[in-house]
């Protein structure tokens, strides 16, 4: 009697453990970026529950199989590694890598295939407080000026891409902690404050519309971000 019990104990138990473990299971369904548009190929993917590896497609996209609260690892050579915590509602995430500094990053980010063309990454500047002392300089316009090729600041509007037409603005997008702004605001940083600073010079700002058009200012502040 005592060892019926014990099997039809240790039956119900599985077959409860069975049935969660199903109920739980799903494909979650991804993208990865960095600078906010260009597909990163060929990124690791890794499951914590269940250490399952799928990498990212030519577009960037992913899909994988994993529990109601699970994690995801995502590394690549050149960039920094990122975890994402998933719950009983995500089904998609985007999740946008970003670059190490330095120019051995980008070129491990190019040589290793993770972007598809090499002029999409070359038509990104970056620059963060690990590459330069961003204190030494007295506002970020000067930041700008001494730091980015081409990049000029006129009457106060940031000019990327150069001057189009007479009649028409040539100002690029100015994107502070994710909020697109305009020149004045970023008179308001004081360069200690900046965590790093992006370009986008050509095709890749595309993601902002038309706004874009003229190439587009990435910043991150200390009090935007972690620092």
């Amino acid at each position: 009697m005592v060892k019926k019990f014990f099997f039809h104990t240790i039956f119900i138990i599985a077959l409860l453990i069975s049935f969660n473990g199903y109920a739980q299971d799903r494909i979650v369904h991804g993208m990865v970026t960095t600078f906010d548009s260009i597909p990163l190929i060929g990124v690791k993917i890794k499951v914590q529950s269940t250490k399952q590896v799928v990498t990212s497609d030519t577009l960037g996209n992913f899909s994988v199989g994993c529990n109601a609260k699970d994690k995801l690892k995502l590394s690549a050579n050149g960039f920094y590694t990122q975890n994402v915590k998933l719950d009983n509602k995500i089904k998609l995430v985007a999740v946008n890598l970003k670059l190490k500094p330095g120019e051995k990053s980008r070129e491990l980010a190019i040589g290793y295939g993770h972007v598809s063309d090499r002029d999409k990454l070359n038509a990104v500047a970056s620059l963060s407080k690990n590459d330069v002392d961003f204190s030494q300089y007295s506002d970020i316009f000067e930041l700008i000026r001494g730091r980015f090729a081409g990049v000029q600041v006129v009457n106060g509007e940031i000019i990327i891409r150069g001057v189009n037409s007479i009649n028409s603005s040539s100002a690029a997008l100015i994107v502070v902690d994710g909020v697109p702004t305009d020149g004045s605001a970023l008179s308001s940083i004081p360069p200690i404050q900046v965590k790093s600073i992006n370009v986008i010079k050509d095709g890749s700002a595309a993601i902002y519309g038309s706004r874009g058009a003229n190439g587009v200012l990435i910043v991150e502040t200390k009090r935007g971000g972690d620092n």
